[in-house]
């Protein structure tokens, strides 16, 4: 008996997709609800699970074909081992790749554990799962687990290194000769080279949606600086005692939300969104956190954020940090959103002007914490200051309303006090 392996239905606003992997090839044993391959879409990547056992019979659609909602991927021999018994000769007799090898492996080891993102770590590698370390929850290997691990085998030849480089490569590299400039003379032996790697389908959206912001949007940023002492000295002072309670590590990012929404209460412009003709005032606060992964900017939706306490905001934007790093988002964790927080700090970034997550009408930038000699009360002391950047469309927001919404911020994050009595 065989069974059809087609495309899942996608979202309404996504009309196509990727194939970025495939997890299976003809001949290989399937486990029900098993993934077989990896669709990319402009916002996430979605799992083609297994519906049944069985055998890979031949698939219908490589990898890197543009696919729509129920065209035919696969076909499996549906059944168990007496089905892959009666796979087809070549199948039965021929060797498995390597990669083939690693995937039934990696299925074998962690019988589901492994996310999307370390399972295809581990194929594309030819890694055994059960030789990692794992320091995720009850044990499970993570990304960066796979990473040290392949950072400690860097001691094996330079020739087997680019090796497994190749192997790995995310899409097909063309060298092509550059041509020297006019009396110019390459080194004896030189190798000069150029590599062309497609962009992801995330990447391309990405790109679209910056061109999008900057073409139809008057984007204008304003600059102010926060001095951090009193956050840092709260942090210092009950994180542990919060961590314990809570289950959730006291970060920065849940002060500046909160800060943030008490801010946009009392600018709602800042807060709104331009439909046509009309300024639509939203009464609600769905404050997207920009995550970086691999594959680009990711910005899930902390949603009804006001209504959220301290922790609630920590565990959920760690949350949306790991399954986003993971490949696991869910497209629902990424639509809508009223404002957004980027931190280009982590990277140390000192000072930006980050770009509008359209539709919306502005977007708060955080930057490296750096310790400045200030003025205080005559004093000239060294306090952790940090620049904060608002980028905003003017065609709503008036330079008064987005100089005053940075100053409230800065206001609620040099004495916390005021968001917990919300003066």
């Amino acid at each position: 008996m065989t069974t059809e392996i087609r495309v899942p239905q996608l979202p309404e606003s996504i009309a196509d997709a990727v194939i970025v992997a495939w997890h299976k090839q003809p001949g290989d044993p399937i486990r029900r609800d098993e993934n077989l391959a990896d669709l990319e879409t402009d916002k996430v990547v979605l799992e083609v699970p297994a519906p049944t056992n069985g055998v890979m019979r031949e698939i219908s659609a490589p990898a890197g074909t543009t696919v729509t909602s129920g065209q035919l991927l696969a076909i499996i021999d549906a059944g168990s081992a007496s089905v892959a018994a009666s796979a087809p000769q070549a199948a039965r007799t021929a060797a498995p790749s390597p990669a083939a090898v690693a995937a039934p492996a990696a299925a074998k080891a962690d019988d589901g554990r492994l996310s999307p993102s370390v399972r295809r770590l581990v194929e594309e590698n030819r890694l055994d799962p059960t030789a990692i370390a794992g320091s995720g929850r009850d044990g499970r290997v993570t990304k960066s687990d796979v990473v040290e691990f392949l950072d400690k085998r860097k001691s094996v030849p330079a020739v087997s290194a680019a090796a497994s480089d190749r192997a790995a490569s995310p899409a097909p590299v063309r060298v092509a000769p550059v041509k020297e400039a006019p009396g110019a003379a390459a080194a004896p032996g030189a190798v000069r080279a150029e590599k062309r790697v497609a962009m992801t389908r995330l990447r391309q959206r990405i790109a679209a949606r910056m061109v999008e912001a900057q073409a139809t949007q008057a984007l204008l940023t304003s600059f102010n600086e926060v001095d951090l002492t009193a956050v840092q000295d709260l942090r210092a002072r009950y994180k542990d005692n919060f961590e314990k309670t809570h289950g959730a590590k006291l970060g920065f990012m849940s002060f500046f939300v909160k800060a943030s929404i008490e801010a946009l209460k009392r600018f709602a412009i800042v807060n709104a969104s331009v439909d046509g003709n009309e300024i639509v005032y939203h009464e609600y606060y769905d404050i997207g956190v920009a995550v970086s992964t691999e594959r680009g900017l990711m910005v899930p939706i902390v949603r009804d954020a006001d209504k959220k306490s301290f922790a609630e905001i920590e565990r959920e934007i760690a949350g949306y940090a790991a399954r986003a790093r993971e490949g696991s988002m869910a497209l629902e964790d990424l639509t809508g959103g009223t404002f957004t927080l980027t931190n280009g700090g982590v990277f140390g970034s000192l000072m930006s002007t980050p770009i509008v997550n359209a539709p919306q009408s502005a977007i708060l930038g955080m930057h490296k914490i750096q310790e400045r000699p200030m003025v205080v009360r005559g004093e000239i002391l060294a306090r952790p200051m940090m620049y904060l950047a608002l980028t905003y469309d003017h065609r709503i927001i008036d330079g008064r309303d987005a100089v005053q919404f940075l100053v409230a911020v800065k206001d609620y994050l040099e004495d916390p006090g005021r968001m917990l009595l919300q003066i």
